[in-house]
């Protein structure tokens, strides 16, 4: 088993490429959901990924519909603004998923709504909206890591 990151429509490919290298370091699992606004074969993404691209285990999906059929029975966790909970007040498990909207509007205001249970947000103050895609990926990530006691890593 491994956690899963899932990234519904992401448009900044060097935000993916950093998340792709975390999941690379982390053995967590990448899902990205289409449409993409980039080319997978983008310069861009693939020099912010390095040469780790081997060690990631990445699927696509058509719709964040289709990851949710096809993993049916998980856990999924929703990261916004919106959210109520802070991501720290959940106790993850191996297998979860974190899902991250993409970078100009976040996750859909209707997953949001149907999901606000399992919705987390950062702490941050109100200087800025949020926080940089790959930076929220990687902490939230860590997070669950550390509560498994980074399973498989020195």
């Amino acid at each position: 088993m491994a956690l899963h990151i899932v990234l519904v429509e992401p448009e900044i490919p060097a935000n993916t490429g950093n998340i792709a290298r975390t999941c690379a370091a982390t053995g967590t699992h990448l899902h990205l959901v289409h449409p993409l606004g980039f080319n997978t074969d983008d310069r861009t993404l693939k020099r912010a990924g390095l040469d780790y691209w081997h060690a990631v285990n990445i699927e696509y999906h058509n719709s964040f519909e289709e990851v949710q059929q096809k993993y049916a029975g998980s856990r999924f966790f929703y990261a916004t603004t919106k959210a109520k909970n802070r991501y720290s007040d959940f106790q993850f498990k191996d297998g979860d998923f974190l899902v991250f909207g993409k970078e100009t509007k976040g996750l859909p205001p209707e997953l949001i709504a149907k999901n606000q249970e399992t919705c987390m947000r950062m702490p941050m103050s109100d200087a800025v909206r949020s926080l940089n895609l790959s930076n929220s990926a990687a902490i939230i990530v860590y997070e669950a890591l550390k509560q498994l006691d980074f399973p498989g890593m020195d």
